[in-house]
């Protein structure tokens, strides 16, 4: 459950912001949409290998 602490008198959309931001970084949405097409175990490895090389690329690239 997210939790907001608010101030007193501070403005509801302020707080509706830090929701958001809040549930964005949970990751719900994310898993949803993952879950809703199965992806063979074989795939995903492939992704994550693909997605490991793009990161390590501009790793590199930035020194």
């Amino acid at each position: 459950m997210i939790v907001i602490p608010m101030k007193e008198g501070e403005n509801i959309e302020r707080a509706l912001k830090k929701f958001k931001r809040k549930f964005e970084k949970t990751g719900v949405i994310k898993e949803l949409r993952g879950r809703q097409v199965y992806k063979k175990p074989s795939v995903k490895r492939r992704e994550e290998k693909l997605h490991a090389i793009y990161v390590q690329q501009m790793q590199q690239a930035e020194d």
